[in-house]
């Protein structure tokens, strides 16, 4: 049962990181491997719900600024959110 969960997990962080690769939003214009690991974890705690939805996320994630990472705060900043 754990191996399968584990593997779920990294099934949906490949394809959330995909979404952000590939969706016009601000993370994913910045979306350096840096930056991906600044948010990933904050998407995951605060928006898990909204995976894969990338429009959905960038909602959350703005929603959610005050309970960001610095690190990911930063990066949403610089991005306008």
């Amino acid at each position: 049962m754990r191996a399968n969960n584990v593997g779920g997990r990294a099934i949906a962080g490949l394809a959330l990181l995909i979404s952000l690769a590939s969706a016009n939003s601000a993370l994913a214009a910045q979306g350096t491997p840096e930056q991906r690991r600044a948010c990933t974890p904050d998407v995951y705690r605060l928006c898990a719900g909204e995976i894969p939805n990338v429009r959905a996320i960038t909602a959350c994630m703005i929603r959610n600024k005050a309970n960001l990472s610095p690190a990911c705060r930063a990066l949403m900043e610089q991005g306008g959110y």
